[in-house]
């Protein structure tokens, strides 16, 4: 097999998105990330497929030169879901936004996560309706001011990471548009990971919701307000590397490491992805500012049993016990009747 590089996923389409929109990083990373999913699992392009419902982010799939599903709102998770189990061959890509995946395609959104099904949701999160002008989505900051909240909003937001554990997820990461790199590192742990993996990306929407996310992305703040785990690696953030979470037999907490305020490297939790205690998951995918930093990176990666592959081996055991091998067989199967 070739070797397939950045190139050979850009299609030949005019990119159309807002100058400034966060989904050209997030079109760009994933575009760097295939090759290394091609050449780790031995893939040919022909393998990738880039499923989308409606909004902004959903026009991915042509500025991806790959096979793509271009479905209706909220229903690329039931499209995906279908392709993935009738052809588990295929490495199915999904790309939705907060409004599409969370609102009208909530209930698809979770099933998929509960099924563990082996696709990657690539959940692009503006926390805003863009390609309809402004509403507030699933995700806005409560007391949002937006087009159809011109009061603010009076609707707690959904936590994409705590819906996504909540459903047994066994994969989530968050991460954001301009950690181009990181994302690539996400993108490409989701693909090898054996099911349902979803990738949060806080994305800045230029036009309707502009800094939505700046106290996280903003480069004189952001080592502060965020913190990047890696399996195996301790828990450490902050401009001067000087923070780090501690558990303290009730919850998560933030500490000093040094003199100033006696805690050690050594007392620092290390990341561990791959545990099977959701609740240690679940407390960093909560974590919120100003109390914490927001976590990114891949917060849970565990193994379980995939929709897909049981829905393989069950139809196996059932044909190899079935009496039934062909159309005649059904046909004469169970009381028949001759008719002159």
């Amino acid at each position: 097999m070739a070797t397939l590089t950045f190139k050979d996923f850009k299609s030949d389409q005019e990119v159309r998105w807002c100058p400034g929109c966060g989904d050209h990083a997030i079109l760009a990373a994933l575009q760097r990330a295939l090759p290394k999913v091609s050449q780790a699992l031995n893939y040919d392009k022909e393998r990738y497929v880039v499923v989308s419902g409606i909004g902004c982010s959903s026009r991915l799939p042509y500025y991806m030169d790959t096979y793509g599903f271009h479905s209706i709102h909220g229903r690329a998770t039931a499209i995906s879901t279908g392709i993935k189990v009738a052809n588990p061959q295929l490495t199915v890509w999904q790309v939705c936004g907060d409004g599409d995946a969370l609102a009208i395609g909530g209930n698809h959104f979770i099933h998929a996560i509960r099924r563990n099904i082996d696709i990657n949701i690539l959940l692009v999160n503006n926390q805003i309706y863009g390609l309809t002008k402004g509403q507030y989505s699933p995700t806005s900051k409560f007391g949002a001011i937006t087009k159809t909240s011109p009061y603010g909003t009076v609707e707690h937001p959904f936590d994409p990471g705590s819906l996504v554990l909540g459903a047994q997820g066994t994969f989530f990461a968050r991460s954001l548009d301009v950690e181009l790199k990181l994302n690539e590192e996400i993108m490409t742990a989701a693909a090898l990971h054996d099911g349902c993996s979803v990738m949060e990306m806080l994305t800045n929407c230029v036009i309707f919701n502009d800094g939505a996310h700046k106290r996280l992305s903003d480069p004189a703040t952001k080592a502060d307000n965020t913190i990047v785990l890696r399996h195996g690696e301790k828990m450490i953030f902050g401009k001067d590397r000087d923070k780090g979470l501690i558990y303290d037999g009730r919850k998560l907490r933030v500490v000093h490491i040094g003199d100033e305020g006696g805690f050690s490297i050594d007392d620092i939790l290390v990341h561990d992805a791959h545990t099977d205690n959701i609740g240690m998951h679940m407390a960093l995918a909560d974590m919120k500012g100003p109390e914490y930093p927001v976590a990114l990176g891949v917060i849970r990666d565990v193994k379980d049993i995939t929709y897909d592959d049981g829905v393989r081996d069950q139809v196996k055991d059932v044909m190899a016990k079935s009496k039934i091998h062909c159309v005649d067989d059904l046909l004469h199967s169970g009381s028949t009747w001759e008719v002159e």
